[in-house]
Parts: structure tokens; C-alpha cells; sequence
């Protein structure tokens, strides 16, 4: 999937879904180091390729992060081999590590808490909208969120709508 041999990230739409699958690992890596980050990079265009899951290395695990579509994301870890060449047709593909300038802002800072963020909507058929993984660390914090089928990346200290409008679910 995604070019990637052998990465199949199952998709979840619920926040508190992603949650209760990931706890017990998210718990193994709190208080750890981020080591490095990576993000698939395409060639020709000198650009983040934002489709591509973004991995963030803590000692000997890697968890790799991707959102599609208005609302799902998948989590994986350890899946992606950075060694083996990326194969996605019609683009030339790689990865480069720190390669925004919110991974190099938590690089290197020991990981509090980790959190999804939902988005609550005035919908009754969809209250809530699972929106970004985020990653709270010493003295920083890093947001993979949903930019509409494909992943963002903030290290702004607060997600920038009105209070009342987002919920944290907690996962470690």
C-alpha cells in the first residue's frame, strides 16, 4: 500500500477505536527519546510527499502514522522498511529524515503523552471526527492531523479553532 512493500495499515475512523488498539504500545514508548522522524519525500518536486505515513523512530520502535479520506487514520509499527526502494508509478520517491520543521522542533525531547483529537461537528449523523494523532512531549508538541486525504504536521502549542469545537481522547 501507499508504494510500500509490505505496509498495511488498518484504517479506523473512531478516535476512541484507535485508541483502545494502540494503548498498550503507546504505553511502551512513553518517556522515551524521539530519535529521528521521516517523511516520504518526492524527488522531482524537492517536496513532502503528505500522502505517505510520517514514522517517528523512539529507540528500537518505529510508529508510522498515515490519514486518508475526510476521516480514517492508520497506525502501524515497525511495518515500513525505509531501506527497501519506495514504488509508487509515476513519481520518484524517497525518505528524508527532519524534513519539517515541526519534527526538528521535538527531536530529541522524551514523549509525555499521546492523544487523539476529534473534531465535534453539528451533525447528529456524525458527531464526532477522528482529525489528529497528537504527540506530547517535554517541552513541545507535535500534531499528525487529517489535511483531507493526506497527513499534516503542526507543532503549534494549540489546535487554532473555538473552544467546544474539539475533544481530546486520551491514549497514553
Amino acid at each position: 500500500m501507499l508504494g510500500i512493500e509490505g505496509y498495511e495499515p488498518q484504517w479506523c475512523h473512531s478516535s476512541k477505536t484507535l485508541a483502545a488498539v494502540h494503548r498498550s504500545r503507546f504505553y511502551r514508548i512513553v518517556g522515551r527519546q524521539l530519535d529521528g522522524a521521516w517523511l516520504m519525500w518526492d524527488l522531482e518536486r524537492g517536496r513532502w510527499f503528505a500522502d505517505g505515513p510520517v514514522i517517528l523512530g523512539f529507540g528500537d520502535v518505529n510508529v508510522e502514522v498515515t490519514h486518508r479520506k475526510f476521516d480514517e487514520c492508520g497506525i502501524t509499527w515497525g511495518q515500513v522498511d525505509m531501506s527497501m526502494p519506495l514504488d509508487w508509478p509515476g513519481l520518484m520517491l524517497d525518505w528524508r529524515a527532519d524534513a519539517h520543521a515541526a519534527l526538528r522542533s521535538v527531536r530529541g525531547q522524551r514523549l509525555r503523552e499521546v492523544n487523539v483529537i476529534e473534531r465535534i461537528m453539528p451533525s447528529h449523523w456524525r458527531p464526532r471526527v477522528l482529525h489528529a494523532v497528537e504527540f506530547l512531549f517535554e517541552s513541545g508538541r507535535l500534531a499528525i492531523y487529517n489535511a483531507l486525504d493526506e497527513n499534516g504536521l503542526t507543532d503549534a502549542v494549540e489546535i487554532d479553532l473555538p473552544v467546544g469545537f474539539w475533544c481530546r481522547v486520551p491514549i497514553a
